[in-house]
């Protein structure tokens, strides 16, 4: 039987294994969850680590801290401008790694019935619960379908332009690396929403979605190369990085259409 990718025998995507953090991260995480919970802990329903910490594969000083946070309702101006400041300081004095993000849902949009190809799938298939419910028992599994990367990336043309207006207006070179970064990761993993209804495999990492995209679109390969190795840290000129980025989300957005 052929075997895809990112997917188990049954077809359904592969899940994060629950798994021991590297003891080298241990303490981060244990000061995310310490700190959130102190400050906010009433607010939150649930925190969730995502990315290669949570899979257990990281490279310390080279990783980002990935973390999703459901809260019981939105935030207020105060709880936003709190949970910023908490972020900003545990990147600051954890230089293990590269950067920290933290993803906010709120638990009535992220448990919508019409939420569920895209919180859904986040939630069963990418996170580990730290702290809180679980809520990713509340989900089946999912199988791959252009549904999902529609879902999950679907925003992609706002959220590059906003990454190249960010790039653009940043004086702080260690800021415009973290833009460029996260702006190339966002692109590649978006290419997946090229991919044809019929296609059972389901990319685990960048290298696996740029040899999903370059499958039917093999002519890209420079293309998607240069982003390739800006998500992997290359410095390119943010000039450039900006033309290109536009440029492929032009392309990108015509192909979809």
């Amino acid at each position: 039987m052929l075997k895809h990718e990112g997917v188990d025998e049954l077809g359904f995507i592969l899940t994060v294994r629950n798994e021991t953090v590297q003891p080298e991260f241990q303490a981060l995480v244990d000061d995310v969850i310490a700190t959130l919970s102190s400050q906010i802990g009433n607010s939150i329903h649930s925190i969730y680590l995502y990315g290669s910490i949570a899979h257990g594969d990281a490279v310390i000083r080279s990783a980002d801290l990935d973390v999703t946070i459901v809260l019981f309702q939105a935030a207020s101006v105060d709880e936003d401008r709190l949970i910023k400041s908490m972020r900003r300081i545990l990147q600051d004095v954890h230089p293990e790694v590269v950067k920290i993000d933290f993803d906010i849902g709120v638990l009535a949009n992220v448990t919508a019935p019409h939420m569920a190809d895209s919180w859904g799938y986040w939630l069963k298939h990418h996170c580990r619960c730290i702290w809180g419910t679980d809520l990713a028992s509340s989900f089946a599994l999912f199988k791959p379908s252009k549904a999902i990367a529609l879902a999950v990336n679907g925003d992609f043309d706002e959220v590059l332009n906003g990454y190249a207006g960010q790039i653009e207006n940043a004086s702080d070179q260690i800021e415009v690396q973290h833009l460029k970064r996260a702006a190339a990761r966002k692109l590649i993993r978006a290419t997946n929403i090229l991919r044809s209804d019929s296609e059972q495999s389901w990319p685990q990492n960048l290298n696996s979605y740029v040899d999903l995209f370059l499958k039917s679109y093999p002519a890209m390969a420079d293309s998607i190369s240069y982003f390739l190795a800006e998500a992997n840290g290359t410095h390119g000129i943010p000039d450039e990085f900006v033309k290109r980025l536009r440029s492929f989300s032009h392309w990108l957005r015509v192909q979809h259409q």
